[in-house]
């Protein structure tokens, strides 16, 4: 009786370890891939100051050809003509 009951140990004992060691595996590899998640999400992604110096680099564009069509048109006001013909 005692036989059967140390076989029944081990391999209840065996079963356990065995389903212990494949969750730690599994959580392992999912720890990788989040990793890896991140990583790549941070290359597709910009930050808010990435964005907030483009957006100001464009309206000064747009600033700067404002004021340019600004000039030409006190120009054309100015000489009282149309240049366009």
């Amino acid at each position: 009786m005692d036989m059967l009951w140390n076989i029944g140990l081990t391999t209840g004992l065996a079963i356990i370890g065995w389903i212990a060691n494949q969750m730690w595996s599994e959580l392992h590899r999912v720890q990788v891939l989040l990793n890896r998640t991140r990583e790549e999400m941070n290359r597709e992604f910009v930050t808010k100051n990435d964005v907030h110096n483009d957006i100001n680099r464009v309206i000064h564009r747009i600033d700067t050809l404002e004021s340019k069509i600004d000039r030409l048109m006190e120009v054309q006001q100015w000489d009282g003509r149309d240049r366009r013909t």
